[in-house]
């Protein structure tokens, strides 16, 4: 089993307690004969498997070459993990057992900020991340965060699959990581404790928003008050009243239970934050031309997969919050129009050099 060459002391440590692990979860239950799936496990040609796992991820119970690391934030049945987890598969599978993934959901390894930073030297092999963390790396990737930029999704893909997607990946390349395929993130839009229908009843609300700079300034210009709050603690800052209100997608809304705290979804549809798979430059350099191709073309096959099962997640998220007494407040075109004018000098502010091609996205020219 080989990990690369010149390995420092901290990827040593680092090895061995991944290694260790690894060991431990086949010793519970990775007891298929090589080349076939377990029984009960979905085989990894299958089109849509319920629920993939690390175990479901081990196609072929051969001594693999290689055992790489994959870092994720979202819990296990995230579409994103799940994402990560047909990857890990299919890369498996199409080796012959000689490439295992072990994913690690959660944040085992960190947040994405500092899985990023372990990735750029090699320290984990594989991420999932925002655009909003990948920004700080492009200014170029910045734009890709403005809001109101996209019509809608059939847009922001058409973006991303384009020419601008492919110029936003080389100016991330040689960064230490390997850009390989686009995730969903869904489109995020606000909440809050009391109705809000208009720009000018979200004056003056305070707002929990990421500690990211360009949606900071974006609250300001929207004429509220933003409020960084980290994630997990959103819920008790609506509930205690230490904001009024929040925004995020449909799917997270629902699985930190806000709808319980700020139940009216205004849905402006503000910004869609597309996310990226990304490969250790590290590790990608170790792995020869044929391996390049296979993990690249898996990389995509599992973006497919991702988006299907949010476009599914979020649904169905939808739907259950509403059911449970949720209100949705549709804008009309005249007042979201409002809503875009009030932020029309985020983009001069953070477009920079890149204002020509914003204008040609905004157009439907990219």
């Amino acid at each position: 089993m080989r990990r690369g060459n010149n390995i420092t002391f901290y990827k040593k440590i680092l090895a061995l307690v991944l290694s260790a692990a690894v060991l431990l979860c086949a010793g519970c239950g990775i007891k298929q004969a090589a080349g076939r799936p377990q029984e009960g496990q979905p085989d990894a040609g299958d089109e849509k498997p319920a629920v993939l796992s690390n175990d479901t991820s081990v196609v072929y119970d051969v001594e693999p070459e290689y055992i790489f690391t994959y870092a994720e934030n979202q819990t296990e049945d995230y579409p994103t993990t799940q994402g990560a987890y047909r990857f890990a598969q299919l890369v498996n599978e199409r080796t012959g057992g000689r490439i295992r993934i072990r994913v690690y959901a959660n944040a085992q390894l960190g947040d994405e900020n500092s899985t990023l930073e372990q990735l750029q030297f090699g320290g984990i092999d594989f991420v999932r991340c925002s655009m909003s963390v990948l920004a700080e790396y492009s200014d170029m990737a910045c734009i890709l965060m403005l809001p109101y930029l996209y019509k809608d999704a059939e847009h922001m893909w058409s973006v991303l699959d384009g020419e601008t997607g492919a110029a936003v990946v080389q100016s991330l390349s040689g960064k230490g990581m390997v850009p390989l395929s686009w995730y969903d993130a869904g489109v995020r839009s606000f909440y809050f404790k009391k109705p809000v229908y208009s720009l000018e009843e979200l004056s003056g609300l305070s707002i929990r928003v990421q500690p990211v700079k360009i949606m900071e300034e974006m609250i300001r210009l929207l004429g509220a008050e933003p409020v960084p709050v980290a994630y997990e603690n959103v819920y008790s800052a609506i509930q205690t009243g230490s904001v009024d209100g929040a925004e995020n997608n449909w799917s997270s809304y629902d699985a930190m239970r806000h709808n319980e705290v700020a139940p009216y979804y205004m849905t402006d549809e503000h910004v869609r934050i597309p996310e990226m798979q990304i490969m250790s430059e590290a590790t990608w350099s170790v792995l020869s031309d044929e391996d390049r191709q296979l993990i690249r073309a898996c990389a995509q096959e599992s973006a497919a997969y991702e988006r299907e099962l949010w476009r599914d997640r979020e649904t169905a998220a939808r739907q259950r919050v509403l059911a449970n007494g949720c209100r949705e407040i549709i804008l009309t075109d005249a007042e979201k129009e409002k809503f875009h004018k009030a932020i029309e000098p985020l983009y001069k502010e953070f477009a920079g050099e890149y204002m020509d091609l914003v204008e040609k996205i905004r157009q439907g020219q990219q």
